[in-house]
């Protein structure tokens, strides 16, 4: 209990100081290898859960300091021990017991007593702090007010059930690679390891219950990836045919790049400004046992890059808030800031204008993000259609009625998506 909840605060003090969750739990496997597998996982679920309810947690200890506290790792602390108190299972007795014990352990003994007191009122107190707390807005949703004022402004009449999609936990999806076999010949295949399932897309199939990757039939061999439903979009909206020439831009980590490849016989080229987010992208190819061209490059300096032959298709999967997939990353509530929306819609806007250099008259461009603020979706396609008189926007039947929307649900994360068609010069 001591070592888990430490690990845990460390890794919540190092989000809180900006660094990604996920960089976070790999730099501390690195440093701990003898860390059990047990003790792995409750330390990933520790600080996953105090992220994704960390605006409830701060209003919760807020209501129980009668000051606030000036030091960070016991504040930290604090907020991972209530996590575990309120979302998790652990004895109440063992969380306070192991809490007031590894203060020592951060060297903080002289924290003890308040810790030890603090516990033990939300313990007293539960139902009546829980309800306080609650009767705010950060505390009712967990996200940053200015991201709760956005959704509110954006969705009036779902914004509720926008911020609460974000605070559930995703569903394992996985898509068929139809290239080896049928989504009822896998169905067929998880029923006999006693793995139940159903299919929700055209090679969609979600689990009842989340397992280890390694345990799903076939994964090892390329039947399987796993990829949310939402996501599996692009390759059925882009419209390919076979031998078409296609561009993936910004491919990391390779999720859309296979689903392309499995999808029609092309020729794909897939780019990555990041070498090693790159390499992410062989590995996933070569388990499926597809073959694209990789490039390590800027997508938007095509001088460094392109050759100069047109592409047919090209998905641009944009670097954005990725405010549609906090339900897989917590974390990224509290690392974005309002004046990043800005920043991302320039660089958005920067890959735009130059990939259409890219594509063919009459050819097609999708625009993708996981992202819900129309600053990086309709918004940014609107001032793309206006600079550029040669491009349409092709409807999307089933999204007409969201302008492209995808919310996130319990079935799948929010994504935007547009498909442009370059005109005639």
């Amino acid at each position: 209990m001591v070592e888990v909840q430490q690990l845990a605060t460390r890794a919540l003090l190092e989000v809180l100081d900006g660094r990604s969750l996920t960089t976070v739990l790999g730099s501390l496997r690195d440093r701990h290898p003898a860390l059990g597998s047990a003790d792995r996982a409750a330390v990933q679920d520790l600080a996953y859960g105090s992220c994704r309810w960390l605006g409830t947690l701060k209003e919760v200890l807020r209501l129980l300091l009668r000051k606030p506290t000036t030091d960070s790792e016991v504040e930290a602390l604090l907020l991972v021990a209530l996590y575990q108190l309120e979302w998790t299972r652990a004895p109440a007795h063992a969380v306070v017991d192991g809490a007031v014990r590894t203060c020592a352990r951060l060297g903080k003994a002289s924290a003890k007593g308040l810790v030890n007191a603090v516990l033990r009122r939300f313990l007293r107190e539960r139902a009546t702090v829980l309800r306080q707390a609650r009767a705010t807005l950060t505390g009712r949703f967990s996200y940053p007010q200015w991201w709760i004022d956005e959704i509110q402004r954006t969705y009036p009449a779902q914004f509720e059930a926008v911020l609460d999609a974000g605070n559930l936990h995703p569903p394992l999806t996985l898509r068929v690679n139809r290239r080896c076999l049928s989504v009822d010949a896998y169905l067929l295949a998880l029923r006999g390891a006693g793995i139940p399932a159903e299919q929700v897309g055209a090679v969609a199939v979600m689990l009842r219950q989340p397992v280890a990757v390694e345990s799903l039939p076939g994964f090892t061999s390329g039947w399987v990836s796993v990829q949310d439903l939402a996501a599996q979009r692009a390759a059925e909206l882009i419209d390919l045919a076979d031998g078409m020439r296609v561009l993936d831009a910004c491919a990391a980590p390779g999720g859309k790049s296979a689903h392309l490849l499995e999808t029609a016989g092309i020729e794909l080229t897939a780019i990555d400004r990041d070498p090693r987010r790159l390499e992410k992208v062989r590995e996933n190819l070569d388990r499926l046992r597809l073959d694209a061209s990789l490039i390590a490059a800027d997508a938007a300096e095509l001088d460094g890059w392109w050759d100069g032959r047109p592409y047919q298709r090209v998905l641009l999967d944009a670097p954005c808030s990725a405010s549609g997939v906090v339900r897989r990353h917590p974390d990224i509530k509290w690392l974005r800031r309002p004046e990043d929306l800005e920043r991302l819609a320039r660089e958005q806007a920067r890959l735009l204008s130059a990939l259409w250099r890219t594509l063919t008259p009459g050819g097609k461009l999708l625009y993708a993000t996981c992202s819900v603020f129309p600053v990086e979706n309709q918004a940014q396609i609107a001032d793309f259609l206006s600079a550029h008189k040669n491009a349409r926007r092709l409807p999307i039947t089933e999204l007409a009625q969201t302008d492209g929307q995808l919310l996130p649900d319990a079935r799948h994360d929010g994504f935007f998506y547009a498909l442009l068609q370059k005109l005639d010069d």
